[in-house]
Formats: structure tokens, C-alpha cells, sequence
């Protein structure tokens, strides 16, 4: 009896994950100042991307175009399949109830108190939690998740700079975004307190899935957080790898991201 021999020689293909940001030949000049020169991006489901470079690089310049705060002079910018420079209105601003945004300095209103700090982009973003939602519970599992439920009726004035990044961070989970895009998230506070972000960071995103861009100039920040990262040199993005690929390089240019 003749047996056939099945092909056990079958390669798997490997399937490319999913696709959340893509930027392709961002530029964005201001007069003479041309700050992005050409910029590729792409941001992958899940992912902790890391896009690092010299303060004044351009790198809160391109999260900006990112989320249509400003006009990019030309380039492709696409967000969870839409592109950006194609939507009205109503349809950026649904899109932007997707993207949590953890700015720099925090950007906490002064004259509101934390549980109102959290619950102003929940009232403005109703729809999107369903109808019946019980903001004080919302507000609350939200404070708890970074560790300040105490807080709550503290008005910003009395919190610390850590303390203020966490409440920060609260307000941009309330609407439980798929990406979150922080700005220099280390920025301003002691080590200590900065571990303790980036720690917090690695937990939320570990918890919720988000895509998350970290935009900074902090090593150590991106050592500890980044499963890839981008060196954003001249306007480009000059090179990409891992933190371990990176810090090997003699490229003289990226050398200097990681001298002591």
C-alpha cells in the first residue's frame, strides 16, 4: 500500500498586527523654523511606542497634528483607519473621545475641584458612556486606578506635581480611550516620583490594552516603558529599534540620546 507523505514543511505566516497610527512624510515648518522635515510613524494595537528627541525637536509638534490642533504643511496622518485631514468637525471630535491626551504640565483646571477635573470631559462626552452611567462611580474607579481616591474633593492647588500628573491621568481614562499620547509624562518631578508614573503607565496599559505614544527626553522613561522606540532627529524620524538595539548604536547622533 502506497502512503502518502503529508508536507510538514509549512512556514507560518506571520500576521502583521494591527495598524493604529500611521504618519508618512509629516512637515510642519513655522516661518523659517522647519521642525518636521518628513516624519514616519507607525503605531501598532497595544503597543508602548516611545518617540524621543531634544527639547524643541518637534515632538509635541507632531502629537499636535496628530490630533488636528494644528494643520500639518503636508504628510498622511491616519487614526484608527480615518485620516485626519478628511473628517468635519463632529467626526474629529468623536474620533478625539478615543484618545486620551496626558499633557505636560498636566493642564488641570484651577478653579474646579478633582471629582469636577474628572467629570468635565465625561459631561461633554455623555453619549459615549451610555445612557444611565453613574459618573460618581466613574470618577472614582478612575481616582483609584492611580491611587488618589482620597483626593477626590482636594482642589489642584493642593496636590502635589505627582499627585497633579495622576489626577491627569485619572481624567484622560474617564472615557476609556484606545490610545493615550503623553507628553513628556516625567517631566518636572523627582525620580521617585517619576518611577512611580511610569510604573502607573505600565500598569494601565497593561490593564485597559490602550496604544500608547510617550512623547519625552527622559531616559530612564524610556528605557523602562518603550517596546520600540523612534529618535527624532532634524524632522525626521532618524532611527528606530528597540531600547537595547538603540543604546548599542556608534551613530555618533544617537549616542548622544544616551550619554550620562
Amino acid at each position: 500500500m502506497k502512503v502518502e507523505r503529508k508536507n510538514t514543511n509549512v512556514q507560518t505566516i506571520k500576521e502583521e498586527p494591527e495598524l493604529i497610527m500611521h504618519i508618512e512624510g509629516l512637515h510642519k515648518s513655522f516661518g523659517d523654523n522647519h521642525v518636521l522635515n518628513g516624519f514616519n510613524m507607525k503605531l501598532y494595537k497595544g503597543e508602548n511606542l516611545v518617540v524621543m528627541g531634544k527639547s524643541g525637536s518637534g515632538k509635541s509638534v507632531m502629537i499636535k497634528c496628530l490630533v488636528g490642533l494644528i494643520a500639518p504643511d503636508s504628510g498622511y496622518i491616519s487614526v484608527m483607519g480615518k485620516e485626519i485631514k478628511d473628517l468635519d468637525r463632529p467626526t474629529l471630535d468623536d474620533l478625539r473621545s478615543d484618545i486620551g491626551f496626558l499633557f505636560q504640565g498636566s493642564a488641570l483646571y484651577d478653579s474646579m475641584t478633582v471629582r469636577e477635573n474628572l467629570e468635565f470631559p465625561m459631561r461633554r462626552h455623555r453619549a459615549k458612556l451610555g445612557k444611565g452611567s453613574d459618573l460618581d462611580a466613574l470618577v472614582l474607579e478612575a481616582l483609584e486606578n492611580v491611587g488618589l481616591a482620597e483626593a477626590i474633593d482636594l482642589m489642584p492647588e493642593e496636590l502635589s506635581g505627582g499627585m497633579k500628573r495622576r489626577v491627569a491621568l485619572a481624567r484622560t481614562l474617564i472615557l476609556r480611550p484606545k490610545i493615550i499620547l503623553y507628553d513628556e509624562p516625567t517631566s518636572g518631578l523627582d525620580p521617585i516620583t517619576a518611577k512611580e508614573i511610569i510604573e502607573l503607565m505600565r500598569s494601565i496599559q497593561k490593564k485597559y490594552g490602550t496604544s500608547s505614544l510617550i512623547i519625552t527626553h527622559d531616559v530612564d522613561c524610556a528605557r523602562v516603558i518603550s517596546e520600540r522606540m523612534i529618535l527624532l532627529v532634524d524632522g525626521i524620524n532618524y532611527v528606530e529599534g528597540t531600547y537595547e538595539e538603540l543604546v548599542k548604536s556608534a551613530d555618533p547622533k544617537v549616542e548622544a540620546f544616551f550619554k550620562k
